[in-house]
């Protein structure tokens, strides 16, 4: 029985967090032994962690990542606080739109030398979130394997920092096709390493929890419903979609109502735009849902506004619940869906949103066929892309 290690942040509620309990729920426990590690035991997705992975013990050092930075000093760990400092310092230095990803390389690197490596050594060790430095510094294992979610085109990252990084990896998953060339376009050296297994969905799991009862305020709302369930960040463009509806309100279109499911660091600013542009009877922020799929089952339209992704799992779920989709053309895109048979790609702006929408508003024929399409694919892919990771560690061993 091979042992294998997967290791990530936490189990906040989120997309990535939500793939990676699908893929522990479906994983063959008769045949591998598998350890979790996670940084931090915290996040309401903790207790639908499934029993057969042992659950590794948190690391008090680890656990630090999850923490700011001062509490990081008044808990005691004054070099991995400086290390922290020293990163937000040389991030700020840099230019971009988003710092964070800097930020947290550059906290990984200062901090590596005051972590402290794991004891046991794995057949197999997976990294499920960049960046991957603990798998790739601190965990002996004869096969290491990194995850990647998101577009690497637009995310802005210290490239040389990152390919010592990726370089003590055997394979590099990406969760779509899109994903994989957008990543080799920019790491042309790593080609030969990356592969793509697809984020693992549950279809009947999603089926029964959209039938739970809850108090949703969409059950009473006749209006044209719209969902959107992300992260309220940058990249997910929760902020143009509430631009987007103040323009089709502009346009006469009183009878549209938005509810976003989420939460994040952007929420105070997509609420000032909400008040700014009086929308505040017509976009609706629910905030952090364990269970989305109820709010998802009562809407008209789901919509994904994203700057980017790698793979949307919402937009795989909204399916699943056999949802008229429209996406914004992020460059993954054309790998989330097929256009015009189980969902529509706009343009990634505010013009193209609303674009977007007015059409499905208007056009009932074209959202039930999208919904038709969707309730007749199979969406269970579990077996298939597991056995393409079971392939690659088979190969190590």
């Amino acid at each position: 029985m091979e042992n294998i290690l997967i290791a990530s942040f936490d189990l906040e509620v989120g997309g990535v967090e939500r793939s990676l309990i699908s893929m522990l729920n479906n994983f063959n426990y008769t045949d591998y032994h598998v350890d979790v590690m996670l940084y931090s035991h915290t996040g309401d997705f903790m207790n639908q962690l499934p029993a057969q992975p042992n659950l590794l013990k948190e690391s008090d050092s680890y656990k630090t990542f999850r923490m700011s930075i001062k509490d990081t000093f008044k808990a005691g760990y004054l070099t991995i606080g400086f290390a922290r400092l020293l990163a937000k310092y040389k991030a700020a230095k840099n230019q971009g739109s988003e710092k964070g990803y800097k930020q947290m390389q550059y906290m990984w690197k200062y901090a590596l030398p005051f972590l402290p490596k794991l004891d046991a050594a794995y057949d197999v060790a997976i990294s499920y979130l960049w960046p991957h430095y603990f798998v790739a510094e601190k965990v002996e294992a004869k096969m290491k394997i990194a995850w990647i979610h998101t577009d690497f085109s637009v995310v802005e990252t210290d490239e040389t920092v990152d390919i010592s990084m990726w370089m003590k990896f055997d394979y590099i998953i990406a969760v779509s096709e899109e994903c994989k060339k957008a990543f080799i376009n920019k790491y042309p050296i790593l080609k030969k390493k990356v592969t793509v297994i697809e984020n693992i969905t549950s279809p009947d799991l999603i089926q029964a929890l959209a039938a739970e009862k809850l108090e949703n305020p969409m059950i009473y709302d006749n209006r044209f419903k719209i969902i959107t369930v992300a992260r309220l960040s940058h990249a997910k463009g929760i902020d143009n979609a509430v631009r987007a509806l103040k323009l089709l309100k502009e346009r006469g279109y009183h009878n549209l109502a938005w509810y976003a499911v989420g939460y994040g660091g952007d929420e105070k600013m997509i609420r000032s735009l909400i008040s700014d542009y009086k929308l505040q009877d017509n976009f609706y922020l629910l905030g952090k849902k364990i269970n989305p799929y109820p709010y998802m089952k009562e809407a008209d339209l789901y919509v994904q506004p994203s700057r980017y992704e790698g793979k949307a799992v919402t937009v795989s779920e909204a399916q699943i619940l056999a949802k008229p989709v429209l996406i914004t053309n992020y460059s993954t895109a054309k790998s989330q869906i097929l256009e015009g048979y189980d969902g529509m790609i706009c343009e990634l702006s505010v013009d193209g949103l609303a674009d977007g929408i007015e059409e499905l508003y208007h056009n009932l024929k074209l959202r039930k066929k999208l919904a038709h399409h969707c309730s007749r694919s199979n969406f269970n892919n579990s077996t298939r892309e597991l056995s393409k990771l079971y392939d690659l560690i088979i190969s190590s061993c």
